[in-house]
């Protein structure tokens, strides 16, 4: 059984940073990636960043390129997320969860879900 915990979340001001963490068990990074969603208070869930299994390969939403980062390290079956230049509508419940870039593509794995690492950004 795949097991995905987060870490990392906080509260920041506008233009801080965070780096998010995700460790995952009964998981190797031979079939899925994994990457993060973000839901905020009264919005859909939104597919945030990938990274590929198969070549590490990334995907990032339009709103955060250029701001966040993913990256993996499979000999600890983990994953992060460094996000810099933060704004308010960042600020979220952000649930690693695995996935998978393909034609720079997401796709992702509805029964896989961290339990989440609280996000704020204050302006």
């Amino acid at each position: 059984e795949v097991m995905l915990v987060d870490s990392g979340g906080g509260s920041v001001q506008t233009g801080g940073s965070l780096r998010l963490s995700c460790a995952a068990s009964g998981f190797t990074f031979d079939r899925w990636g994994i990457g993060w969603f973000r839901q905020a208070p009264g919005k859909e869930r939104e597919g945030v960043s990938c990274i590929s299994s198969s070549d590490g390969g990334t995907y990032y939403i339009d709103s955060v390129k250029g701001r966040f980062t993913i990256s993996s390290d499979v000999a600890k079956n983990a994953a992060y997320l460094q996000m810099n230049s933060l704004k308010p509508e960042d600020t979220a419940v952000y649930h690693c969860v695995l996935c998978e870039v393909r034609g720079g593509k997401a796709y992702w794995d509805p029964d896989s879900w961290g339990q989440g690492t609280q996000v704020i950004v204050s302006s």
